[in-house]
């Protein structure tokens, strides 16, 4: 039998469509939408297991970057007046009273092996009084097999904020809020938390790089949302102007994780095949102390707004520093999760109480009898050795 050879039109729609898929690995554009349901579900909970492996088991902290908050101390009050007894921690969030401004940050979920770590995770949250965020809950758009990784939250923590979570390049490509609205209610959340990590998804292989629209889709869901919008970077920091213009689109609960902890650039650099390539962003972006004193900077009376410091928080006296800048709250993560994998929830809440106990020291030795005093304590350049 006699083959047919193809016409050449055929022929150049094929080399056509070739170029495409070429192009799209090359630039990742990745059709995701049109991958088979299965499969986009376990390219997610692998990756999401990954992220909790890496940062447990591997050096992702920044190499030559830090905080910033190494380079500030606190002026010594030797005439506090107050009776260390006399402190009050507490701090309103999100309609609930914390014993503490502190939240462990957005972490984990979506995968069969979150369920443990995030019910541990609340149910110490929920004994010492402080706020949760879950960690991106896109997972839970795409199937809902691994829905209680998310739901167990509210199962054990009844009476603090716990804050829902999805990636800024899934905003970007909403038209609406209705996929958004259940994941509010999958996690009953007191708020829901957008994060930004460019720098995440350039390095990721995997990753998404289409951000545009992504301011547009943030002020679509102030608008259509019955609880607030957190905006949140995930360790590289925002910036003054982008505060500003997240302001403008309504948002007034801005988390600037800041860099100096965990390198999220590192780990997509880990994660890759050729890691020498994303080598020179290993380190990107702005040092928590200087964002949080930037953003800070813009708030008035007449543009109020809840600022969250976290990005390399490691000690009470870390988030007391954060607080002087002018930081309402404070968020913590990777030292979170360590803490639980190394000693179980005991471990954690032994971690939390000394924070606390040194932030209350902080308070004590400079005046300070609430948070509101505090943000008022001064910060001058540290004494170099």
């Amino acid at each position: 039998m006699q083959e047919s050879i193809p016409a050449p039109s055929d022929i150049l729609e094929l080399i056509i469509r070739l170029e495409i898929v070429r192009f799209s690995v090359n630039h990742h554009v990745f059709a995701t939408p049109r991958m088979p349901k299965r499969t986009l579900l376990r390219v997610t909970a692998s990756r999401k297991k990954q992220h909790i492996d890496f940062t447990l088991n591997r050096n992702v902290g920044f190499r030559a970057k830090t905080t910033g908050f190494e380079n500030l101390e606190f002026v010594n009050n030797a005439l506090p007046e107050i009776n260390l007894g006399d402190i009050r921690t507490s701090a309103p969030f999100l309609g609930h009273t914390l014993t503490a401004p502190l939240m462990v940050s957005c972490m984990t979920g979506g995968y069969s092996d979150a369920l443990p770590i995030n019910r541990q995770l609340a149910e110490v949250c929920e004994e010492t009084g402080i706020a949760m965020g879950v960690g991106s809950q896109r997972q839970a758009l795409e199937d809902t097999l691994y829905h209680r990784t998310f739901s167990v939250v509210r199962e054990v923590a009844h009476s603090i904020p716990v804050v829902g979570n999805i990636g800024a390049a899934e905003v970007a490509m909403m038209k609406n809020a209705g996929g958004i609205l259940r994941l509010v209610d999958l996690v009953r959340a007191d708020a829901f938390t957008v994060h930004l990590n460019p720098v995440q998804e350039f390095l990721q292989p995997e990753g998404n790089t289409n951000f545009r629209g992504v301011l547009q889709g943030i002020a679509m869901l102030v608008r259509e949302l019955p609880v607030p919008v957190i905006v949140k970077e995930i360790g590289a920091g925002i910036s003054a102007d982008v505060a500003r213009r997240l302001l403008d689109a309504g948002v007034r609960h801005i988390d600037v994780a800041g860099a100096g902890g965990t390198s999220w650039a590192g780990v997509e650099i880990m994660r890759r095949k050729n890691a020498g390539e994303g080598l020179p962003f290993w380190d990107w972006g702005i040092p928590t102390a200087r964002a949080v004193r930037e953003v800070a900077g813009l708030k008035s009376a007449s543009m109020p707004f809840t600022l969250i410091a976290s990005g390399g928080i490691t000690s009470g006296i870390d988030a007391a520093k954060s607080f002087a800048l002018g930081a309402d709250l404070v968020g913590a993560a990777r030292p979170m999760l360590q803490a639980l994998h190394r000693g179980g929830k005991r471990s954690l809440k032994n971690l939390i109480a000394s924070w606390v106990n040194e932030l209350r020291g902080v308070m004590f030795l400079t005046g300070s009898a609430t948070i509101a005093d505090l943000q008022r304590a001064t910060l001058v350049p540290a004494a170099t050795k």
